[in-house]
């Protein structure tokens, strides 16, 4: 049995790469703790449970339950269940603070995502955060992240070589057409709130997705190669880039992750259940060498 730390913003984080990843590393027999920056209870980004406020009628409250834009954009059925248990767990309503972490004898960190700016600057800002990324990555333990999760381990700077932890390395991340897609939805629709699926919008002068998340992490790469999309010629390519499929237990062909060493990524919420199994795989691997 591992034991993985997830660390997690006060809120807003996404509830299908937390609580699937959880589920899948729970039911293989590992052992899940979490940490919050004031050790309590973390909350996931209600717009993704469910689905309310994605629609244009979303702020009148009469209406608000009725989604359509927001069935679409929201955790599928895989993610809200596993929702449903996590807030459940013992480990999860009592988790670590972010300053106790580096002090816990863990096997394998992951790094979930979520965009909501609201919760998820704070997450992705913290220096005590990258300093446990830095020391993770300098102790060659398995680490996985996902989505925004890739953006917190960009931030990472080794102060020994003034580079990110990611220089060198080969990674995934959330592409920019996927975010523009949902940016470019969700503006439309949520248009009290335009810039809610970008948690950080372009700014002045900069030219469109320069602060995506694909377009920071390429930044701290060693390559702009080394930033590893679905390829053309990919079986199921279509399926991998539409973003529309999720992957399942039952069907991983959506799904696209990208493995360096003791380190792995994953875009987005499609490839969860894919990206579990796979960090799973990597601790089981390591635990027996």
């Amino acid at each position: 049995m591992a034991i993985v730390l997830i660390p997690l913003p006060a809120l807003d984080f996404d509830p299908t790469e937390v609580s699937v990843s959880w589920s899948i590393l729970h039911a293989r027999g590992h052992q899940v703790l979490f940490a919050t920056p004031d050790g309590h209870a973390a909350r996931a980004d209600d717009l993704m449970v469910t689905g309310q406020g994605l629609d244009p009628w979303g702020g009148v409250p009469l209406l608000r339950h009725v989604t359509v834009v927001g069935r679409a954009l929201r955790a599928n059925t895989d993610g809200r269940a596993a929702h449903a248990a996590l807030v459940h767990d013992p480990a999860f309503g009592s988790p670590l603070r972010w300053v106790d972490a580096s002090a816990v004898v863990a096997d394998g960190l992951l790094l979930p995502g979520g965009h909501r700016a609201r919760g998820m600057r704070a997450y992705l800002e913290s220096p005590v955060l990258r300093q446990l990324v830095v020391d993770w990555f300098a102790a060659k333990k398995p680490l996985a992240a996902v989505c925004h999760g890739v953006l917190l381990a960009a931030r990472s700077i080794d102060q020994a070589t003034g580079t990110s932890v990611l220089y060198g390395r080969r990674t995934t991340a959330l592409t920019w057409s996927l975010e523009r897609t949902a940016w470019s939805i969700a503006r439309r629709t949520r248009f009290w709130d335009p810039s809610y699926y970008r948690t950080y919008p372009d700014g002045p002068g900069q030219p469109p997705g320069f602060m995506s998340v694909q377009q920071e992490v390429t930044r701290a790469l060693a390559r702009p190669e080394d930033f590893v999309d679905v390829p053309a010629d990919a079986p199921d390519y279509r399926l991998k880039t539409s973003g529309r499929a999720r992957d399942a237990e039952a069907d991983r062909r959506p799904a696209w992750v990208v493995r360096d060493g003791t380190y792995l990524s994953a875009r987005w919420p499609g490839d969860i259940h894919t990206f579990a199994h796979a960090f799973a795989d990597m601790l089981e691997g390591l635990s027996l060498c």
